[in-house]
């Protein structure tokens, strides 16, 4: 009997060919023949900034070990993962329905009878009062038979899933590597602020100075004192604002690397980062592939795809199993022998009739829930196009602006040079050095904050593209 339960249990089996519910097919999305730039790079070039590794990037050996500790102890990434977790214990869980549930069971029940009951037993009965009974076997619970595939679906869908969360750990880590490279340069910008704000400093005291001994004389008057004390006071004033924001940043530094808040360790100066020759974008077609949380829709398009065919299934009838072989005996010692073996085999099949319209919703609300997700897939890839677009933008845009710029700096700085030689020599009057001193101080830092600009672009393009989470 156990080889025909088998049989059966087999060939139930082979009748679970069919899984109702449309097959996933990934959607045709209209993809752009390159990315919209001032200068678009030609369709035919396939490389991409984002193929290289975070630390084929970003060189900076201090930031290297910032983004190692971040991607190691940060509180999101940490999130991510146990969801990941959650989800491959959840695929484990529904995939076990597919497979036959077998347990062992036993039972020893012992009677002992009365001799004065309702009814009296005679005395030769008596060596028989105690009466022993002992049941053991295979069972077989109930079991699924997956005639119309919901239970593969439901496992199709688990699994997706599952991927969905591990490409949504892999965004995950892109983000976090760019929130940290930008923090980074972020902060090496105000370094470089504080730098020229407390330089500026310095170099006004000495026109104060000079101003105060040629007052002193008779040379200089008191509207000159008071715009040179002006001018100290306004530099002075700018480096706590500046330290307060280095402080408050290195603390969201801290904060990625999942640790209390702390100073933070510079490598490289704000002016020695090196940023790529070259910023090569890649086939737009490539995007679809390479960015995770593309990806992670993707797989939460296919789970709700497949959701429909568990929906659908309901309709059918379901035909479960159950069984059991053992035996049954008085004696232990003949529990599994000859006459004693016992076998049941129990097919159930169950039809829904009227369910009210809940069958019809429950594939409604499954194919609405598809609809939704198709959207947030389209929808997320055009993001995408649009996030490299403005990359690529800000990236071409902030390089001319700061080659502006730093004409400009540079002429500001000779002009400020002749203007003092002017005002020392009795020339021209303090009012132009003044001025080309305090144009100086504005120029040179917007073009700290325009060089910052240029480096996060780079981190932004390479968050675009889809890069950060090789490993």
């Amino acid at each position: 009997m156990r080889c025909s339960l088998i049989a059966a249990i087999t060939a139930a089996g082979v009748l679970t060919g069919c899984a109702v519910g449309p097959n996933y097919s990934r959607p045709a999305v209209p993809v752009p023949a390159s990315f919209r730039a001032p200068e678009p790079l030609p369709p035919s070039q396939a490389a991409s900034l984002a193929d290289l590794k975070w630390f084929e990037v970003f060189k900076d050996e201090q930031l290297q070990q910032l983004v190692r500790t971040a991607l190691q102890q940060n509180y999101d990434l940490r999130d991510a993962v146990t969801r990941v977790q959650e989800a491959r214990a959840n695929l484990g869980i529904v995939h076990s329905n597919q497979l036959p549930q077998l347990g062992a069971s036993g039972a020893l029940e012992v009677d002992r009878l009365s001799r004065d009951g309702q009814l009296p037993l005679p005395a030769t009965f008596v060596p028989s009062q105690n009466r022993n009974w002992g049941q053991a076997g295979l069972s077989l619970l109930s079991f699924e038979v997956d005639l119309w595939g919901r239970l593969r679906r439901s496992t199709e869908a688990a699994r997706a899933n599952l991927l969905n969360a591990e490409w949504n750990r892999q965004a995950v880590v892109t983000t976090l590597v760019s929130d940290v490279a930008g923090s980074y340069f972020n902060l090496l910008q105000l370094d470089y602020e504080l730098g020229i704000a407390q330089h500026t400093l310095e170099t006004r005291r000495d026109s104060l100075r000079l101003v105060q001994e040629r007052q002193g004389g008779g040379v200089a008057t008191l509207l000159d004192l008071r715009q040179a004390e002006e001018l100290v006071s306004t530099a002075a004033q700018e480096i706590p604002v500046l330290q307060q924001q280095i402080e408050q940043t290195e603390n969201q530094i801290s904060l990625l690397l999942g640790r209390n808040p702390d100073g933070t360790v510079r490598g490289r100066k704000f002016m020695e980062q090196e940023m790529p020759p070259e910023i090569p974008a890649g086939l737009p077609s490539s995007l679809l592939e390479r960015r995770p949380d593309i990806r992670a829709a993707e797989q939460a398009l296919i789970a709700a795809n497949a959701n429909i065919g568990v929906a659908k299934a309901a309709y059918f009838p379901q035909l479960s199993l159950s069984g059991f072989l053992g035996g049954q005996s008085t004696q232990l010692s003949s529990l599994f022998s000859g006459p004693h073996s016992t076998w049941s085999f129990v097919p159930q099949v169950t039809q829904p009739i009227f369910a009210g319209g809940r069958l019809k919703n429950d594939v409604r609300l499954a194919e609405a829930e598809r609809d939704s997700a198709l959207v947030q897939y389209e929808r997320t890839i055009q993001t995408g196009f649009t996030e490299v677009s403005n990359a690529l933008i800000a990236h071409q845009r902030t390089r001319e602006s700061r080659l502006e710029q730093e004409r400009l700096v540079t002429a500001l700085q000779d002009r400020m040079r002749l203007a003092y030689v002017r005002y020392r020599g009795g020339v021209d009057t303090q009012l132009n050095a003044l001025d080309a001193d305090r144009d100086l101080f504005q120029a040179q830092l917007t073009l700290a904050q325009i060089r910052y600009s240029e480096l996060l672009s780079v981190v932004q393009l390479y968050k675009a593209l889809g890069g950060g989470w090789q490993q």
